[in-house]
């Protein structure tokens, strides 16, 4: 629970409740703290102002408050009040001291076979009560259950209605979440009580394995997996496989009713310890405590070493904790004295606000769009690669330190001075931003908003990677560590697998529990994330820096040959030998996984390969010739997908082309003044055009 402070244009009251900060923002409107004058804190969403005249969004906001108040089930967020008529519409709902299902599986990992089975049983039984009461939730997922000290809770009915009543969406729209939504919600069919089942089976699915049981490398894809693809429940416990997988049934006739789900889960006793006991019930006590600080009285006094609650609120700097000791190995953390998580107030990821997809008809054939914002000339010529996390674009700036722009519109969102960019900076689970600064200790920062977390000293030469829960880093030592950015204690520590070179730290990648090294010497190590042991390595490839690209459950590299390598234990895929000819020493440049297939650039021509399966080839899907001012040494610059599109570097460094992702039909050609290479970066249907101090976001055409 991390709440910002008020800004100029918020309001101070509203109703009964005095507004003490913001929770979160969207597109319909802002959620605020409040309290009201017995000292009870609620939720308190409102409608924009400038939607308040909208009929339809209005009509949708008191569908919604009248949707939660029908509901009188323990096991959802309790409506406190709600202004429909005059001024601001606002809704105040119960205020739930705990982690969403989602942010606890990120910390702590899939719950075990009898948590899940409590989870399940209390959540069927709060659908039935939902659908007793004559409701459809339809958005059953889980960034929508918060875990607290009594157990799981359902909130946000934005899109719940009555069973048998009319959508209020526009034609076309599907309010769904990828993944978690019914076949028949993604082909906008009647939605009943069946739906929400649907949704259960995926949240139970990603409860127990900390995978969706449908995913995909953009949001059709994921919606194809959901309508005619196989639920994965491969991670999935066999004694709970059986259990979801009626309610995943394509058809809603047979997915079994919540109180059979509710029957067939019956957890054993003491199975609901997760609340009560471990490190998610320390959590929600946590969350507690914070409840109870911020419901305190406004003329509480507050020692000198201890903040106000005006400080609590905005996540100022209070005071120095020491986690560690040794070595010269010590944390701090920036939000609470010492008995609090270093990481307890992180809010969740934010969406990430996807552009527009442009319309190839409607644009001037082999013309560039207009950039989407820039260019900019506020990054490093020399920096690192931009860093797009969610909302914001996290860039090397020009005047030093770390930048974050806006991917809308480009403003400044944030800065952080003190770190030192050159040595690489990385995102946690969309959450958290680290870098490190010149004395080698650690800064994270919530990623949206820039607010500190913690500080920790770990001698850090260079940040090689993070994935949901670890920062891998190299020391000046040369020591390769993993530290847990939740808890700030470091996993495991090992030698590096390649001595450091002059040309600069070595490139990474993470994913599938492997970390995969790729040396200036050519060699690659794939080390376990969990333990730091070596699980395969291979030696000869790219001297040039060339980093690995991951996608499921294979790797790729570069260098002489482009390779594609089964990621668990490094058994040979496929490979293509390079005919750059000019520089044989590059060979092939970055490579970029796209689902199924890989893009690489080779001297001066581009290709896209998928595996042909069983038989250890390639299959060319595409080639583009590239170096049409004469340049045949090839790139190291990755291309970047997004969209319908690829975006292809030139080997002279003078453009970027941009082609057809199926066909590599040409599109257009991207160019920025100044001089230098392109660095490339891509998210939420933009891409991100670095070169020589400038950058710029671009639009892309859809599929």
């Amino acid at each position: 629970m991390t709440t910002q402070p008020l800004a100029t244009g918020d309001p101070l009251r509203l109703g009964p409740y005095r507004l003490l900060g913001v929770l979160g923002e969207g597109g319909m409107g802002k959620v605020y703290v409040g309290r009201d004058g017995a000292g009870a804190p609620a939720a308190v969403k409102v409608l924009r102002p400038e939607l308040a005249h909208d009929q339809h969004l209005a009509q949708r906001f008191v569908r919604e408050a009248d949707m939660a108040r029908a509901v009188t089930s323990k096991g959802v967020a309790r409506v406190l009040g709600a202004q429909t008529e005059g001024g601001r519409p606002w809704i105040a709902a119960e205020f739930l001291a705990g982690p969403t299902l989602d942010e606890a599986v990120r910390a702590y990992g899939p719950m075990d076979v009898p948590t899940v089975r409590a989870l399940a049983a209390q959540l069927a039984r709060t659908l039935h009560d939902i659908h007793v009461a004559g409701l459809v939730h339809r958005d059953l997922k889980p960034a929508n259950i918060v875990l607290t000290s009594t157990g799981p809770r359902i909130i946000d009915f934005g899109i719940a209605r009555p069973e048998h009543g009319l959508t209020l969406t526009t034609t076309g729209q599907i309010p769904v979440t990828p993944g978690y939504g019914a076949p028949e919600q993604v082909l906008g069919q009647r939605v009943g009580p069946a739906s929400d089942v649907f949704s259960l089976g995926a949240v139970l699915a990603y409860a127990a394995s900390g995978r969706r049981t449908f995913d995909g490398g953009h949001v059709a894809a994921v919606q194809y997996e959901v309508v005619h693809g196989t639920p994965d429940l491969s991670l999935v416990p066999p004694e709970l496989q059986e259990l979801i997988a009626p309610c995943l049934a394509k058809d809603p006739a047979l997915r079994p009713a919540p109180p059979r789900i509710a029957e067939a889960f019956a957890p054993p006793k003491g199975a609901d310890r997760a609340w009560r006991k471990g490190p998610l019930a320390d959590d929600i006590k946590r969350r507690e405590t914070a409840t109870k600080r911020l419901a305190a009285p406004e003329d509480t006094v507050a020692s000198s070493s201890t903040p106000t609650r005006r400080r609590f609120l905005t996540g100022a700097a209070v005071g120095v904790a020491v986690l560690g000791t040794g070595g010269g190995v010590g944390a701090w953390w920036l939000n609470r004295s010492g008995e609090n998580s270093p990481t307890a107030d992180v809010p969740p990821a934010v969406a990430a606000p996807e552009a527009a997809f442009i319309s190839l008809i409607d644009s001037v054939p082999n013309q560039a769009p207009k950039t989407l914002w820039g260019p900019l000339d506020v990054t490093d010529p020399d920096g690192r690669l931009p860093l797009p996390v969610r909302d914001v674009l996290i860039v090397a700036a020009k005047t030093g330190g770390l930048l974050a722009l806006s991917v809308t519109d480009g403003k400044e969102r944030w800065r952080a001075k003190d770190v030192d960019a050159a040595s690489g900076f990385v995102s946690v689970a969309d959450r958290l931003v680290v870098g490190a600064d010149e004395r080698g200790v650690l800064h994270a920062f919530v990623a949206s908003t820039g607010a500190p977390v913690w500080q920790a000293g770990h001698d850090a030469a260079a940040l090689l990677a993070a994935d949901d829960t670890h920062v891998y880093l190299v020391t000046r030592g040369d020591k390769l560590h993993a530290v847990d950015a939740w808890t700030l204690k470091t996993t495991w520590t090992r030698p590096m697998p390649s001595p450091r070179s002059p040309n600069g730290p070595a490139k990474a990648a993470v994913g599938g529990k492997r970390l995969v090294i790729h040396g200036w010497d050519g060699k690659v190590e794939a080390l376990d994330t969990a333990s730091g042991e070596t699980v395969w390595k291979i030696k000869g490839q790219g001297t040039r820096g060339q980093a690995p690209s991951i996608s499921g459950d294979t790797v790729y590299l570069s260098g002489t040959d482009l390779v594609a390598r089964h990621l668990g234990e490094g058994n040979f895929i496929w490979k293509e030998e390079s005919s750059n000819v000019v520089d044989r020493k590059l060979g092939w440049g970055n490579p970029t996984a796209d689902a199924e297939t890989v893009i690489a650039v080779d001297g001066y021509m581009a290709y896209r390969y998928s595996t042909v399966p069983d038989s250890n080839k390639a299959s060319q899907e595409w080639s583009e010739p590239m170096g049409e001012l004469g340049s045949q040494t090839g790139t190291l610059t990755a291309p970047v997908v997004q969209g319908g599109t690829v975006w292809l570097p030139e080997p002279d460094d003078s453009a970027v082309r941009v082609v057809a992702r199926a066909t590599r039909a040409p599109l257009f050609v991207a160019r920025m003044q100044h001089e230098g290479t392109y660095q490339l970066a891509a998210d939420a249907h933009r891409v991100f055009i670095a070169r020589g101090g400038r950058i710029a976001a671009m639009p892309v055409y859809g599929e």
